[in-house]
């Protein structure tokens, strides 16, 4: 089964995540942002979501973890959840 980890800041705007997506392209530190803004539970933890696998996690942030590049910040995609913005870490 294919596993990956992954790291997300979620907001609740597009608006928001679009800020923040041009901050984290500037070069801020994805993991200080996660901490500051994110509303998910793994923010305290700078948005790290540790190994999890395919299908684990909603359709369109399943779909963005397992299709999309690595290391780069994906997003913003939208969940019921409200707006992640991805970085993929690592996938086997």
């Amino acid at each position: 089964m294919a596993t990956a980890s992954a790291c997300h800041i979620l907001v609740k705007s597009k608006v928001e995540a679009d800020k923040l997506k041009v901050r984290l392209n500037k070069g801020e530190d994805f993991h200080k942002l996660a901490k500051k803004h994110s509303t998910c539970p793994s923010g305290k933890k700078g948005g790290d979501l540790g190994e999890f696998r395919k299908g684990d996690m909603v359709a369109g942030f399943d779909k963005a973890v397992f299709n999309g590049p690595l290391l780069t910040i994906q997003g913003p995609i939208k969940t019921q959840f409200g707006f992640h913005l991805i970085k993929v870490l690592y996938r086997n």
